[in-house]
């Protein structure tokens, strides 16, 4: 009867364990992705969502591990609008880039204040590297419907930490210069690099 009993109790530890583990192993998985951008005008924390935009976290991810976004540049800012950035160098070159990505912009978030999101051309799935980060409530870019112009901007993550620099950035003066008609910022804002600060990075 002891060894019976003994045996009962040992069930029920193992399966108290496997329990805990499961739910360790959930809470971690569920755990959002925190990067940290260093800029000349100062650093960034941003948390991604790969639950809700997993191929476009992916992407950006790819970029952020081969260090694609290091020494690039804020190419186009528009006050009360839109700092966006990571495709060119300080000579406004393009930057080499990985195929492109599925647009997720359907995923239910918005273009908000603080959200990063995917730039692209008008075809809503030729988004690669070029990301930007809302100054303002941009619900003009949000998706609407699954045509061309209706598809909207992919929204992957937010800034938790250091709007204030990014609202300093996009007060800079702009100007017209080399492949851009306007908005390029006068004195070059510098992405100094991209890294992961928290997480596990998505391969």
């Amino acid at each position: 009867m002891k060894i019976h009993k003994i045996n009962r109790v040992a069930k029920v530890l193992v399966s108290t364990l496997f329990i805990a583990s499961i739910i360790v192993t959930n809470t971690a998985m569920a755990e959002n992705i925190k990067v940290k951008m260093d800029t000349n005008k100062g650093s960034v924390i941003i948390e991604l969502y790969p639950e809700k935009a997993p191929e476009t976290v992916k992407n950006f991810l790819h970029y952020v591990n081969e260090g694609k976004y290091d020494s690039t540049v804020f190419h186009r800012v528009v006050k009360g609008f839109v700092n966006q950035g990571g495709g060119y160098n300080h000579n406004y070159k393009l930057v080499d880039t990985f195929e492109p990505v599925k647009n997720e912009a359907d995923n239910g978030l918005k273009n908000l204040r603080g959200t990063i999101a995917m730039a692209r051309k008008n075809d809503p799935d030729s988004a690669r590297n070029q990301f930007f980060i809302n100054t303002a409530d941009n619900k003009i870019l949000d998706h609407k419907d699954k045509t061309p112009t209706g598809w909207g901007y992919c929204v992957f993550g937010e800034v938790v930490e250091g709007m204030d620099v990014m609202d300093r950035v996009s007060r800079v003066k702009t100007r017209g210069f080399g492949p851009f008609a306007a908005d390029a910022p006068l004195s070059p804002i510098s992405i100094r690099s991209i890294v992961v600060i928290k997480g596990t990075s998505i391969n």
